[in-house]
């Protein structure tokens, strides 16, 4: 079975080992840092540790309770249940935020792949709160491979672009996106953490990565 047909079969337990696994390494970090830090801004326009954090519980909270409302996951309902935190304590975010991630995986997984998506943006979230306080690895980190699965799939589904990733920190090349017999596949050659910001639309200063056959603007997920 070639690389591009395994990221054809869904595996529906993935994005639920994703939360799981970046539960157990995030939780005991936001848990140890100040209160301070949470008013550190992100890369979010807007948005601080404490606005992304209480974003993702809130995520979480809709997928576990099904609550599925016109414009779930848009700006104004986002804004809406970050503002609605408002009153809360860091800790119950933080414990509301550990549900989450333990209680939606099986909720995803029976949603046929249409939530799929939810697990690789707590795991991109996750790194845009490890980027604002300087920790290492964002967006990279032990558990990258089960996101790179999860994004070559979901890339796939969604009919990107083609795109052949030699990664520095991979042994194995990683194919993106949807081939196609009008263009030969993108070529791209750098690090993991920056493939994720590419395909995440979030800052590039001082990286160093090659791309060609593809603009920037085509591999952004949420552009």
């Amino acid at each position: 079975m070639t690389a591009a047909e395994t990221h054809d079969v869904r595996d529906p337990e993935l994005p639920g080992k994703l939360l799981a696994a970046e539960r157990d390494a995030l939780l005991p970090l936001l848990r140890g840092r100040p209160e301070e830090d949470f008013a550190v801004r992100t890369c979010c326009p807007g948005w601080t540790v404490r606005h992304v954090v209480a974003h993702c519980s809130t995520v979480l909270a809709r997928v576990v309770e099904k609550r599925y409302e016109d414009g779930v996951f848009g700006p104004a309902v986002n804004a809406r249940d970050i503002a609605e935190r408002d009153g809360w304590s860091t800790a119950d975010i933080l414990d509301e935020l550990e549900r989450g991630m333990t209680g939606a995986g099986p909720v995803i997984a029976a949603a046929g792949g249409a939530l799929d998506g939810v697990g690789l943006g707590e795991w991109v979230h996750a790194g845009d709160v490890r980027d604002a306080w300087g920790e290492p690895a964002a967006y990279a980190g032990p558990h990258a491979g089960l996101a790179l699965d999860l994004l070559a799939r979901i890339t796939r589904e969604r009919g990107f672009v083609a795109l052949h990733a030699d990664l520095d920190d991979v042994d194995e090349p990683l194919l993106l996106g949807a081939p196609s017999g009008e263009r030969p596949p993108a070529r791209y050659l750098g690090g993991t953490a920056t493939l994720v910001r590419l395909f995440a639309g979030r800052p590039l200063t001082a990286t160093r990565y090659e791309l060609a056959g593809a603009a920037e603007a085509e591999l952004n997920l949420y552009g």
